[in-house]
C-alpha cells in the first residue's frame, strides 16, 4: 500500500518532491493542499496519515506561521529532509526565451531569481500562491508567451521545456521542511529533537536553559522566538537539539518543566542534515 501524504500545493511542486525524496517513492499518493492551515487539518482530523511542511529556508529563514500551527494542532514530527531548491524557468514546448512577456511564480521563487530578470525588461514578473500551480495552468490553458519558474519534475509533470537552467541567485538554497502526523511515533536511530516552551520575564530565564543544555551535553542546532497570540510582548521559543542518549531527553524534560510554562515536545526523529 503506498503512502499518502498531505502537501502544500500541486502535483510538480517543491513539497511533491520532497515528498518523493523523504519517502523514497517517485509514486507517493499526495493530497494537494492550496494553504499549511488545509494541510494540517487533514492529518489532526486523520484523514490523511502523514504531513510534509516546509518549516524554514536557508535564505528567507524560518515560516513562523507554521511553527504555530505545529503548536496550536499538537502534530509530531517525525522526520525532516533538507532539499537543495533549483528554479527553472518553464514555458510550452516551441517557446524561447525571447517570446516570454510575462513569467509567474511564488513570490519567494520570483525573488530568489530577480537577479536573472535584470537585464529582461521585456519580461513582467507576477506574484502567484504556488510556484506548481502556474506550470499546470500553463498546459491547460495553452498559455504562449507566459513562462513559470518551477521544478524539473514540473516540467516532466506537465510537458513544458526547461528554457533556463538553474537561476536562482544563490546556489547554496535550501529548504528544510518536517515531515509529521497526528500522534507520538518511535522513530528508531532518533537523535534530533524539536520542542517548544515559554519563559518568565525574569532575569537569566533564557541562560538558564542555555546551561541546562550545556550540563546535558546536548548540541543547540536552532532557538527561533515567535510572538504568542494574544499576549503582546511574550514570546514563545522554538528550538531543535541534538542528542545521542535518551535519558539527556528524559532528563530535559525533567529540569524545562521546573521552570518553563506550555511545554510541549514537537517530536524525536533523525537528524536529517548531514552537511
Amino acid at each position: 500500500m503506498k503512502e499518502k501524504v498531505a502537501i502544500q500545493g500541486v502535483g510538480g511542486s517543491y513539497h511533491h518532491q520532497a515528498a518523493i525524496e523523504y519517502f523514497g517513492d517517485p509514486n507517493i499518493q499526495i493530497v494537494p493542499c492550496d494553504t499549511f492551515k488545509e494541510l494540517v487539518e487533514f492529518v489532526s482530523s486523520d484523514e490523511v496519515p502523514f504531513g510534509l511542511m516546509a518549516i524554514e529556508n536557508s535564505i528567507a529563514g524560518s515560516i513562523l506561521p507554521n511553527y504555530g500551527l505545529l503548536h496550536r494542532y499538537e502534530l509530531k514530527v517525525i522526520g525532516e529532509i533538507y532539499m537543495p531548491i533549483h528554479h527553472h524557468l518553464l514555458a510550452l514546448p516551441g517557446q524561447k526565451l525571447e517570446d516570454l512577456h510575462q513569467v509567474r511564480s511564488h513570490y519567494m521563487a520570483l525573488l530568489q531569481c530577480d537577479q536573472f530578470f535584470e537585464d529582461k525588461k521585456y519580461i513582467k514578473l507576477v506574484e502567484e500562491v504556488d510556484t506548481a500551480k502556474v506550470a499546470q495552468q500553463i498546459q491547460q490553458e495553452n498559455l504562449m508567451g507566459v513562462g513559470a519558474i518551477a521544478s524539473k519534475i514540473c516540467a516532466d509533470i506537465y510537458g513544458l521545456n526547461i528554457l533556463s537552467d538553474a537561476i536562482q541567485n544563490n546556489a547554496d538554497n535550501f529548504t528544510r521542511f518536517f515531515v509529521v502526523q497526528k500522534e507520538t511515533a518511535h522513530v528508531e536511530a532518533a537523535n534530533k529533537a524539536s520542542i517548544r516552551f515559554e519563559l518568565d520575564h525574569q532575569k537569566g530565564s533564557l541562560a538558564r536553559f542555555l546551561t541546562v543544555i550545556w550540563e546535558l551535553g546536548m548540541d543547540l542546532t536552532k532557538i527561533q522566538s515567535a510572538p504568542i497570540a494574544n499576549k503582546p510582548w511574550a514570546y514563545a521559543f522554538f528550538v531543535d537539539l541534538l542528542f545521542e542518549d535518551p535519558f539527556q531527553i528524559k532528563s530535559l524534560d525533567q529540569k524545562l518543566k521546573e521552570f518553563s510554562q506550555d511545554f510541549q515536545w514537537l517530536g524525536t526523529y533523525k537528524n536529517g542534515n548531514q552537511s
